[in-house]
């Protein structure tokens, strides 16, 4: 079978790992020592609207919309806070809902793409009810004989369902938690070569996320606000995809992030974030070689020569993958060189920035920067896009524009829709 269940998994991951072609800084070549971290189902960690889509992937710290639910569900709790009132222009909020779409890996494959839906609900003044649903599909593939002979046609998709609470904690602080259901069909069934029978992979995951917002500050005169949040995603069980004892680590993450709100005056509202990102899950070791041929024990087993073995339960995996970076790897005359481990753990935190800017709370500017390192995976883009708000509805649109050419996330164009239900502001909404 010359297409298989690689081939299918390679589609879409090949955007979350070793993307980056050989690139020389210095005179180093760093193709020599990529060692990028794969998961199961990574559509789950795709930016699935179009407004932090503009801002580099930015979002757990930005002003509560729909779509929380994906970056960080707590902030959901102070949607009707009174500084975000008066910010969308006195409207408080009881029920909204957003729609995203989002051509996935363009530049490789033209049928790839990525549909979200997410709501939410008040309850009160500090409590909300959310969901949402993600559907990825990744096309057509064909599957072949050893021979080439045709087997079947078969459109591989992936979806994940989400269901959340938040509240408010304390006068400044929220807290929230969602569980997940996942389902990744990639082969339909198809029999592998060795004779045994695919299956579609499932798990069970859960989000805990956290947000604290400051009272209004003076900034030279302006009017200020700090937000920091916290979003622990994708705790859950390891997925399948054939009935031997091999499963893969569905992407844990943990993302850091923190925005500056300021009020130039009742028409101009500028926001700077940053997020911060790290996977965790096991990174790969550094295994012994010889000659260029990697050694194995008397059962077979690959021997580790620097970081740790990855086969561990999901908990290990999740406290083990801030110390079990190898920081090490084998030079082009196979002689072990040395990064340092503390060093290698720092390439896998990847950094997004962004900044939006409303005016008159009907339009929006935003740009932003991704930045992963080279050894692990090279995603290094800009993104701008805009938005316009009328009434209930609200349109946001990006773009993403790659540091390199024959980027497999070109031309990446993200739609997204809010719809917002509510009533004017009468008076307190919010603590403020």
């Amino acid at each position: 079978m010359t297409k298989h269940l690689l081939t299918s998994i390679f589609a879409f991951s090949v955007a979350f790992s070793s993307i980056g072609q050989t690139t020389v800084s210095g005179g180093q070549d760093f193709s020599l020592q990529l060692n990028t971290i794969t998961t199961a189902v990574p559509f789950l960690l795709i930016a699935p609207d179009s407004r932090s889509g503009a801002m580099g992937d930015v979002g757990v710290a930005l002003s509560p919309d729909a779509n929380s639910v994906h970056w960080n569900l707590s902030k959901l709790a102070w949607i009707n806070d009174n500084d975000y009132v008066k910010a969308r222009g006195g409207n408080k909020q009881e029920f909204g809902m957003s729609l995203g779409y989002s051509p996935w890996l363009k530049a490789l494959v033209p049928d790839i793409n990525l549909a979200y839906l997410s709501a939410y609900k008040t309850i009160g003044r500090n409590q909300a009810f959310a969901g949402s649903l993600r559907y990825f599909s990744l096309g057509n593939i064909t599957f072949t004989n050893d021979v080439g002979d045709v087997i079947r046609d078969f459109k591989p998709n992936e979806f994940a369902v989400d269901l959340g609470y938040t509240r408010m904690l304390s006068e400044r602080f929220s807290g929230g938690v969602a569980i997940r259901y996942v389902f990744s069909n990639l082969t339909g069934g198809t029999t592998t070569q060795g004779g045994g029978t695919t299956k579609p992979g499932q798990s069970v995951a859960a989000d805990i996320s956290g947000f604290w917002r400051s009272q209004a500050m003076d900034l030279k005169g302006k009017e200020a606000h700090v937000a920091v949040g916290f979003n622990v995603s994708n705790i859950g069980a390891k997925m399948s995809y054939t009935s031997t004892q091999i499963r893969d680590f569905i992407p844990a993450n943990l993302r850091l992030g923190s925005a500056l709100d300021i009020n130039i005056d009742e028409m101009n509202l500028f926001t700077f974030s940053v997020d911060l990102n790290k996977l965790l899950v096991p990174t790969p070791p550094l295994y012994q070689k010889i000659n260029g041929v990697t050694q194995q024990d008397v059962n077979g087993n690959y021997i580790i020569e620097s970081g740790r073995n990855p086969d561990v339960g999901v908990a290990s995996g999740i406290f083990g993958s801030f110390t079990d970076a190898p920081g090490a790897y084998y030079d082009e005359s196979q002689n072990l060189q040395e990064i340092g481990k503390f060093k290698e753990e720092m390439r896998e935190v990847n950094i997004s920035a962004g900044l939006e800017y409303w005016y008159a709370h009907r339009f929006a500017l935003r740009g932003g920067f991704f930045y992963e390192h080279y050894t692990k995976g090279n995603r290094q883009y800009a993104a701008i896009g805009a938005g316009m708000k009328y009434k209930t509805l609200e349109i946001d649109l990006s773009y993403l524009i790659p540091t390199s050419q024959q980027h497999p996330l070109a031309k990446t164009l993200r739609f997204t829709l809010k719809f917002n239900f509510g009533e004017a502001n009468e008076g307190e909404t919010g603590k403020g």
